[in-house]
């Protein structure tokens, strides 16, 4: 549940052939860390302070074996909420998971493809744990792990997904993603204005500042990845700005 006056913060575990790992805009082969154990890195991020843990399955993501075992792992060694994404592709799938006590679900391709499974998720388990995934690439939203366009920008299709009834909006900005350069705030202002549920952001968090900055958008989380695990950001200093701290 995203709280009025908070931004949460929220460590990436990334999940492929069962370790933690971190990708440049997603493309394997580009794995800048690699760490064995997800788990335990999850549980890490939950002793640190983080109140929510941010899990993608790349593997269902990029070709649909999911690490489910691993997710199961996760589940059973941390206390704090999960948020996971990747490889769901079917109601059964995501049912199953939302029955593992997973959070906030995450869901993309599946959803923007058949838009009525969100209703259907939401109207079952609640839209407070149904997210929908918008990732733009070059201005438009990209599914099938950043492989195929969609010819509507975040901005556009977020309001049909609030009326579907999605509760919150995951929106990555692809062209950024993983290459901790920054990123373009004018999109997310943009969103965060189109509609009335949860907007968290990921992509390009590189600075202190730019949580700073991402504090005063009005989104209700972030996800951090590389530069939390290259050293870039301290997890107890982005923590701080978990309070909202003001407008553009």
């Amino acid at each position: 549940m995203f709280k009025k006056d908070e931004m949460l913060i929220m460590p990436a575990v990334d999940i492929k052939g069962g370790k933690c790992v971190q990708l440049v805009q997603g493309e394997p082969g580009t794995e800048q860390v690699v760490i064995n154990n997800p788990e335990r890195v999850a549980k890490y991020w939950e002793d640190k302070g983080a109140n929510t843990v941010h899990v993608i399955d790349l593997d269902g993501t990029l070709n649909g074996e999911t690490n489910i075992e691993t997710i199961k792992k996760i589940l059973n060694e941390v206390n704090v909420p999960i948020q996971l994404g990747g490889g769901i592709r079917s109601i059964e799938y995501a049912e199953n998971l939302l029955n593992l006590d997973i959070e906030r679900l995450i869901i993309g391709t599946m959803g923007i493809k058949h838009p009525e499974t969100i209703t259907k998720l939401s109207e079952e388990y609640g839209a407070d744990r149904i997210m929908i995934s918008l990732d733009s690439k070059n201005s438009k939203v990209v599914i099938k792990g950043w492989q195929e366009e969609i010819n509507k920008s975040a901005t556009e299709i977020s309001k049909e997904f609030e009326d579907y009834g999605a509760g919150s909006i995951l929106f990555t900005n692809v062209d950024v993603e993983g290459l901790l350069n920054g990123f373009n705030i004018d999109p997310i202002l943009e969103l965060v204005k189109s509609v009335n549920i949860p907007i968290v952001y990921s992509g390009g968090i590189t600075t202190i500042e730019d949580v700073e900055k991402l504090s005063k958008t009005g989104v209700k989380g972030i996800v951090i990845g590389s530069a939390l695990y290259k050293d870039k950001i301290k997890i107890d200093d982005a923590l701080k700005y978990q309070s909202l701290k003001g407008e553009f």
